[in-house]
């Protein structure tokens, strides 16, 4: 089975039973919505991928702490685009879970992922405790506070936003969970592996900034001038768009120099370039003003 059929069927198996016969149709419409169809699900992937680098020794273990992940994610997004974070009308080129099904219903539903990310976890790793403690603790932390993307949102809430501990929560702590998930479920020691996921997430964040600028809401499926609209910080803003691609750049490198041994450090080496890299092709200096 391929890489995108597992993150898909994993996730449908969990929606599925958050929205079955019990539950309130409109919630169980929202919840749908907000997982399908998925953008490109970078970060399941990204888990799966280090899995496989390390073997992918339990593949049961790794297909589930990757949907966890994404479901996680998921919430995030409907959350993050409510009235009172960035108040955006698209996600994934079509209207938001707040505008579609309503504020009220937009904030249980993202409630209700992240419930449903740790019932999963539960539910399917039940037969594998030596598993399931440790993926558990692993995507917490990523959700969580102190460094995990509430406390990354929360950042947003104070009157000066520090910069490096603003990203790593935001974005990298996902991502860390991403690399540190696929390495546990292989059975090797995640904490060799955390370094890397911040390191993506970093380099993420900046071409996220870059795209914030210089992309287009047609391409990204979702609004652009985010970040100066909300006062938010932005790599553009920083460094410049030269200086902004050139630390982009740095932090793909420093990613791939932070790759732990394992059988397939190569492949995966590339995959993480080709990954990046499709992120920030297409933007130039022009487009930012455009």
């Amino acid at each position: 089975m391929d890489v995108a059929m597992r993150i898909e069927q994993e996730l449908e198996l969990a929606v599925s039973r958050a929205g079955g016969a019990d539950c309130p149709p409109i919630l169980a419409e929202a919840l749908r919505y907000a997982v399908f169809p998925g953008g490109a699900r970078i970060r399941p992937r990204l888990s799966l991928a280090v899995s496989m680098a390390c073997g992918d020794k339990n593949p049961l273990a790794a297909t589930v702490a990757a949907s966890a992940i994404e479901l996680l994610h998921c919430a995030s997004l409907v959350h993050d685009d409510l009235p009172c974070f960035d108040n955006a009308g698209i996600r994934r080129g079509k209207p938001s879970v707040h505008l579609a099904y309503g504020e009220r219903i937009a904030v249980l539903a993202g409630d209700a992922l992240i419930v449903l990310a740790f019932e999963q976890l539960a539910i399917r790793l039940a037969l594998s405790p030596d598993r399931l403690a440790p993926l558990t603790r692993i995507v917490a932390q990523a959700v969580g506070g102190p460094l995990g993307i509430a406390a990354g949102q929360a950042w947003e809430c104070e009157k000066e936003i520090d910069l490096v501990r603003y990203q790593r929560a935001k974005t990298g702590s996902l991502f860390a969970a991403c690399t540190m998930a696929g390495a546990a479920a292989s059975g090797y020691e995640p904490q060799a592996w955390e370094a890397l996921g911040y390191a993506i997430g970093e380099a993420f964040q900046v071409a996220d900034d870059l795209r914030d600028v210089a992309g287009s809401e047609h391409d990204l499926g979702k609004p652009v001038g985010q970040d100066e609209t909300h006062h938010r910080p932005n790599a553009v803003a920083a460094f410049g768009f030269d200086g902004a691609m050139q630390r982009f750049e740095d932090l793909l490198a420093d990613a791939l120099a932070a790759i732990p041994p394992c059988p397939g450090s190569e492949p995966l080496g590339k995959q993480i370039t080709a990954v990046s890299r499709s992120l920030v092709t297409g933007l130039n200096r022009q487009t930012v003003a455009a």
